[in-house]
């Protein structure tokens, strides 16, 4: 089971930095409970405020960890290969409280063509954000569930009796690597840049880790990140190896996570997932997750055809 966001991309999406979608939603994704996709990135649909003066600055920035940044009419448009594939390339666009402009991704896929890159994709994105690039081309590649509940209370806290839970490391990164790849498709798993940025993609983070406390030698069963941006707190990314799916570790990262967050006065907590992913939809619906209405989308299109 886990909370998917796209990942990779800035929260992510992005999943996501998998900096997400468009504000809130954003937080949700990269990715990425159990196993199962969840770009934990969280992702709320952003009000549809027009109030911003466009910006006109043309041109593109580059930033070597976050890829380039292109600047137009409407919100910055962050650009890169996705997970590190050479021939696929992320588009996440950068809040700034006007919906995109459709200029803007045309010239962004100029751009990713003559890089080579002959597909793209977006992060989860909520329904204002999506209009611009389904009208250039872009398809929906897959629907997600978009879920909040309110804190406090927060769920008691619920860990099985061979399980313990410590703060994640840095010499974690490669099992816990292999923990999300054995959780996720292909397409939603992450990299070590993506961890790396679904960590860094709110202000403050917790990234927690399930082990074993069975034996002279424990074994990682798990992980989340949960992320805290003001009163809001992110789901970022959830799960759980699938030997030990249904047995309480989900749960226990989840728990967790919502208690730091309590404790932090959060207000509000979000949560994205595949529609299909039953298990990890059941986990947050247990723990007291809504499902919201609009729910989210990541869209796709092949690159090198009219826009």
């Amino acid at each position: 089971m886990t909370s998917t966001v796209p990942p990779g991309l800035p929260p992510p999406l992005a999943p996501n930095r998998p900096e997400p979608p468009c504000a809130d939603a954003r937080r949700g994704v990269r990715a990425p409970a159990s196993i199962t996709p969840v770009v934990s990135s969280e992702v709320v649909p952003r009000p549809p405020s027009r109030s911003a003066a466009p910006r006109l600055r043309a041109g593109l920035v580059r930033d070597r960890d976050r890829g380039e940044v292109l600047h137009g009419e409407g919100p910055p448009l962050r650009l890169g290969p996705w997970q590190g594939d050479p021939l696929t390339a992320y588009v996440v666009p950068v809040h700034s409280g006007t919906p995109c402009a459709a200029g803007d991704i045309r010239r962004a896929l100029d751009l990713l063509t003559e890089q080579g890159f002959r597909s793209v994709v977006t992060a989860a994105l909520a329904p204002l954000d999506q209009a611009a690039f389904l009208a250039v081309g872009f398809d929906v590649r897959e629907r997600l569930h978009l879920l909040a509940r309110d804190l406090p209370p927060a769920p008691a806290p619920a860990v099985p009796q061979d399980v313990g839970l410590r703060r994640g490391h840095g010499q974690d990164r490669d099992v816990v690597l292999a923990v999300d790849h054995q959780a996720f498709e292909p397409f939603w798993q992450l990299d070590g840049r993506g961890l790396a940025d679904a960590i860094a993609a709110t202000p403050s983070a917790r990234f927690r880790v399930a082990v074993t406390q069975r034996g002279p030698r424990s074994e990682l069963l798990g992980y989340s990140v949960i992320g805290r941006a003001a009163h809001r707190g992110y789901i970022q990314r959830l799960a759980v190896t699938p030997a030990r799916h249904r047995a309480g570790v989900g749960r226990a990262l989840l728990v967790d996570g919502l208690r730091w967050l309590e404790r932090r006065r959060v207000r509000r907590v979000m949560v994205n997932t595949q529609e299909r992913n039953a298990a990890a939809l059941g986990l947050y619906e247990r723990a007291g997750f809504e499902r919201q209405p609009g729910g989210l989308a990541v869209l796709s299109r092949s690159l090198g055809e009219p826009t």
